[in-house]
This record gives structure tokens, C-alpha cells and sequence, in this order.
């Protein structure tokens, strides 16, 4: 029996993950995300048994939330030691119903004895991978789009994903969604 790795994400619309996409400068070494492959992240666990991800869809699924609308704007970067790493597009700011499906994720996690995320969550889409491009041509690239505004998306579910690493990239297969109550 071998250890999955898991994600609980929110996907996005297939119309804003082409759009975001289209964003592409094709700058040598800033590799975006296929459409298919863009979501925020709820939770992330990197090998889970498969007796704890049955447990695991146990308590995700029976999480009760209500629908909302969350605005998907902003691009910024994460970086490592002054070199951006991550770009992505935020969902705005104080967005209390999404930090507490956050918080219901998490509780469902602990309740597995799964180890959740101890700094500072930051929701996020992330849309593509730097390596080793100039922080010059990034904030070049930032400059021109920081106030992106990709549109309201309307959340009514959540989904765990199990991911598959190849050469090519993960592989994400849907392995449960849990639509909104009320």
C-alpha cells in the first residue's frame, strides 16, 4: 500500500483559467500553469495511507458551507532569497466565508491526525513557476498586470485531488467534491 499525495482545492472557471493563461509573456524560465491545472489550495498533504484519505473524505464530506462569490484579482509572486518562485493572482482581501471553509478543511485534517500548514495562509491561484528568471524582467511583467482583475467566481464546492508527479507534471486525479448546503 503506498502513501498518496492529496490536495483540497477550489478550481477555477474554465473561462478565468484560460484568460489567466493568456497572460503568458513567454518569458524564457516563467513556465504557466495549464488552465486545467489552476486552483487555490485549501490543504495539501504529501503521503497519506489510504485508510486515512478514506477518513479523510469522511470528514470532508460532510463539511457544511454556503456559497460565495470571491473576487479573483491581483498578481504578485512568492520568492526565495529575492528570486521569484510562484506568481499567481490573489482573491482579494478579508474574505471570511473562504477562511472558514479554510478552517473546517483543517479541523477535517486534525481530526485524521494530518499534519496541516503552520504559517500564515495566503489564498492564492498560483499560475506559474519561475525558474530562473530575471527579477527585473518579473517586475517588468508585474508592473504591467499587479491590478489584473480576472473577475467574481462563485464558490459552491471544494474538491480533493490526488497528484501524481511525471516528467511532464502532476497528474491530478478528482477523488471527491463537496458542493455548498444552503
Amino acid at each position: 500500500m503506498s502513501a498518496q499525495r492529496l490536495f483540497i482545492a477550489i478550481d477555477l472557471p474554465d473561462q478565468i483559467a484560460e484568460s489567466l493563461a493568456k497572460l503568458d509573456p513567454h518569458y524564457r524560465g516563467l513556465i504557466f500553469s495549464s488552465p486545467q491545472q489552476i486552483h487555490l489550495t485549501l490543504a495539501f498533504f504529501a503521503a497519506v495511507e489510504s485508510p486515512t484519505a478514506d477518513l479523510l473524505k469522511e470528514k470532508l464530506a460532510v463539511i457544511s458551507f454556503r456559497a460565495f462569490f470571491l473576487p479573483v484579482l491581483g498578481l504578485g509572486t512568492f520568492s526565495k532569497k529575492g528570486v521569484p518562485h510562484i506568481l499567481w493572482i490573489g482573491v482579494g482581501h478579508a474574505h471570511p466565508h473562504l477562511f472558514q471553509l479554510y478552517k473546517r478543511v483543517n479541523e477535517a485534517a486534525l481530526a485524521c491526525n494530518l499534519p496541516i500548514e503552520e504559517r500564515a495562509w495566503t489564498p492564492h491561484f498560483t499560475i506559474a513557476r519561475a525558474r530562473g528568471i530575471s527579477p527585473a524582467l518579473m517586475n517588468s511583467f508585474l508592473k504591467k498586470y499587479r491590478d489584473y482583475d480576472a473577475g467574481l467566481i462563485h464558490v459552491e464546492e471544494f474538491h480533493l485531488y490526488s497528484s501524481k508527479l511525471n516528467s511532464a507534471g502532476p497528474i491530478h486525479t478528482l477523488e471527491l467534491s463537496v458542493p455548498c448546503r444552503g
